[in-house]
């Protein structure tokens, strides 16, 4: 335990670095922890071993409470989240309450599952919930002492509620303003006492979001709207095909635009700072570059498509093997066998990379939505040759990110730095990834192939499953990347929470130029529609009822089938249909959230189909606040939905296709279709719901299409170019 002095809480909207400057002294709870390593099997599993001090409490002379988040807050809801928690063990009035994002420091806001400083994985509450209700509790217990020893009675006498410390005897009531110095000069508790789950308060409720009113008011400050004192605006041309570098260039024309201030090659390609945004897209625009793709990436869609099906022919390295797959296939009275193919995946974020970076005295300082800040700060530092603690990175809200900002190289924040560098000290840059810039150029959901099998016997019952997949590694290069097979191209298929007695899986990780990156769910984002829609072509070969089929064969795994049969039940499953119209099921686990979904699809006069509803059951341990829930699983199902009927990167020559939404398309308003979410009552530790909502989407609508028609849905997108 340590002791820090902090300002007056500034509100949400408020700079960071305002925060952190010297200003009256309040009181601030911090912790000690040891690091604990990554393991991919308990990334989201609520952590038991802290690291170093990592969650700060501050309450202020003038009673607000403001939570220092370690994680990014990209629209998933952690400003609200974590705050809750400490209100909750704190008894604080909610209305007192504050949300600001921590420093980039390692050693005091680690990330318990990455062991460095970053946001992924749906961990944020999930690791922060036991450490920010000790932080509360001891807040509320220093906060208690003090004013016992300043109105001479005993502490066990004194009530806190709804951020009023009272003692009913004498009388006394009392702020935490009131104490908050004096409560910073008590030494902390080294044990409190929690509260039972049956006495919360504000855990559970609807109460309404801290940062609502500045993201509706336009007052939230996203990296897009920071503005600094003769602050220069950049762009970057970069190669069309992944792997190319510059050849040359001839920056005449782009030179000679009014308000150009600088042309330079960095290592990604060729950069160009003017007085303006615009100026510096029309001179980028201007430039003609030749570029040496001697060691590019030049493979087309189609051929690697070919290359990933003859591998998927061949044994690939072994994820999991029970029992003899082989041998019971070879005895079955039915094999039942797919395919399936998912492309490329832009991640698309509402706002695109940024960043803004001055340089100055050997000190740098960055604004950014960065969500892997350990990195980012670490790789800045780098390009500066300086050592991170001259580096000081403030974190902005960000808009939307699913995965893209966390990027191990740091793609957007080093090339900021890279142009700062370049330019006279002191001149604040603005980088900006332009929509297309993205698109084309950014890093992906991998393209994979599936090709699956299935043993049935004489009664129809599931014998032996394998499974192969062809795909590219995400976690090579990163820091994430350990011995053997990436974990993360067979997870949510590897985990199969159906009981088969002769179950194999291997997978073949490709080598492709193409820059691969964790999308939303990360594997699950396949592996849950391959596994689900699997089970259902199972289910119709066996002549099986998909709902029944798979509880039969879930054996112990409760959460599963809880979610499955609330799904079911709020869904009307088994009812009647309209005519032209039917339902589908899929459950799916991801970051140790489990969510089942009821999709109900109708067929259109023209052919196609529409979804029409989505019933969906989340098992998410203890519910913090319901409504973001609901938020992140209707977000969740939404961004699931564009991807399987709409979205896709293809390449020609290397090439990408796609630049905007006109052509990498996303779900359009009138496509959504109406969603009911239901939550499972559980007292069990917190578990991640950013994620988790996207899995089941895809494969729940293919499951109904199934039923509709008769024929399943392999290929995606659904709506270009596949079986439907």
């Amino acid at each position: 335990m340590n002791m820090i002095n902090f300002p007056s809480a500034k509100p949400v909207k408020a700079n960071r670095r305002d925060f952190l400057k010297g200003g009256v002294a309040g009181l601030v709870i911090a912790f000690t922890f040891t690091p604990r390593k990554l393991l991919a099997a308990d990334a989201a599993a609520p952590a038991k071993k802290p690291v170093d001090p990592n969650a700060f409490v501050h309450i202020a002379p003038d009673s607000t409470v403001t939570v220092l988040i370690k994680h990014l807050e990209m629209g998933q809801g952690v400003y609200t989240g974590l705050p809750t928690v400490v209100a909750e063990e704190l008894d604080a009035d909610w209305s007192q309450m504050r949300a600001a994002h921590a420093p980039a420091d390692v050693a005091k806001y680690a990330n318990l599952a990455f062991g460095m400083q970053g946001t992924g994985g749906s961990t944020a509450l999930s690791n922060s919930y036991d450490q920010l209700r000790q932080a509360g509790a001891m807040a509320r217990a220093m906060l208690v002492q003090a004013a016992a020893q300043a109105w001479k009675v005993p502490a066990a006498e004194i009530t806190v509620k709804k951020g009023v410390i009272a003692h009913a005897a004498s009388k006394h009531t009392g702020t935490f303003g009131d104490f908050a110095v004096a409560a910073a000069k008590i030494t902390p508790p080294t044990d409190v006492k929690l509260k039972d789950p049956k006495d919360f308060t504000l855990i559970g409720t609807e109460i309404p979001r801290l940062d609502n009113v500045a993201k509706t008011t336009g007052t939230a400050i996203y990296t897009i709207d920071v503005q600094r004192p003769g602050m220069v605006y950049a762009v970057v041309a970069r190669p069309k095909r992944f792997g190319g570098v510059v050849k040359s260039v001839d920056q005449t024309k782009a030179s000679a635009i009014p308000g150009v201030k600088q042309i330079m090659r960095i290592p990604s390609g060729v950069a160009v700072v003017a007085d303006s945004l615009w100026t510096a897209m029309k001179a980028r625009d201007a430039l003609k570059i030749e570029w040496d793709d001697t060691k590019a990436e030049k493979r087309g869609s189609a051929q690697l498509w070919a290359e990933y099906k003859e591998l998927a022919k061949k044994p690939g390295e072994v994820a999991r093997n029970d029992g003899d797959a082989a041998g019971a296939l070879a005895k079955a009275k039915q094999v039942v066998s797919a395919e399936f193919e998912f492309p490329f995946l832009a991640h698309a974020p509402m706002e695109p990379l940024d960043c803004v970076m001055e340089a100055k005295d050997g000190k740098v300082e960055i604004w950014a939505g960065s969500q892997f800040q350990t990195l980012d700060h670490m790789n800045a530092a780098k390009v500066f040759g300086v050592t991170p603690d001259k580096v000081t990175l403030n974190t902005l809200v960000s808009g939307g990110s699913f995965g893209r900002r966390a990027t191990p190289v740091s793609d957007y924040i080093v090339e900021t730095a890279e142009i700062t560098k370049a330019m006279p000290a002191g001149t604040p840059v603005k980088l900006v990834w332009t929509r297309e810039d993205d698109i084309r150029g950014g890093r992906y959901r991998p393209m994979y192939f599936h090709s699956v099998k299935a043993a049935l016997n004489e009664k129809g019952e599931l014998t032996a499953w394998q499974h192969r997949i062809v795909g590219q590694s995400i976690t090579k290069g990163s820091p994430f990347e350990s011995p053997g097979l990436d974990g993360m191209i067979v997870e949510g298929a590897k985990n199969l929470p159906y009981t088969v007695p002769n179950f194999a899986m291997d997978a073949h990780t490709t080598n492709v130029g193409v820059p691969a990156h964790w999308w939303r769910s990360v594997g699950s984002t396949h592996n849950a529609y391959a596994t689900e829609a699997f089970f259902d072509i199972i289910a119709k070969a066996a002549g099986k009822e998909p709902l029944e089929f798979r509880r039969a064969l879930l054996g112990d795994n409760k959460r599963h089938r809880g979610v499955l049969d609330l799904a079911a039940e709020k869904a009307g499953w088994g009812s009647k249909m309209p005519a032209n119209s039917a339902r589908g099921i899929a459950v799916a686990e991801a970051f140790g959230t489990v969510v089942a979904q009821v999709a109900e699809v109708s067929r259109k006069p023209n052919g196609g189909f529409k979804v029409d509803r989505i019933v969906c059951a989340v098992d998410c341990g203890v519910a913090v606040n319901p409504d973001v829930i609901r938020a992140q699983m209707e977000g969740g199902i939404g961004y699931g939905l564009g991807a399987i009927l709409h979205s896709q990167v293809t390449l020609t020559n290397g090439v990408v296709d796609q630049g905007n939404f006109d052509a990498y398309k996303s779900l359009r308003i009138d496509e959504m279709p109406k969603i009911e979410v239901y939550i499972v009552p559980s007292t069990n530790a917190p578990t991640g719901v950013g994620e988790p909502g996207v899995p089941p989407a895809g494969p729940a609508v293919a499951n109904a299409i199934l039923a509709l028609t008769g024929k399943p849905v392999t290929k995606l997108p659904m709506l270009q170019g596949s079986s439907v």
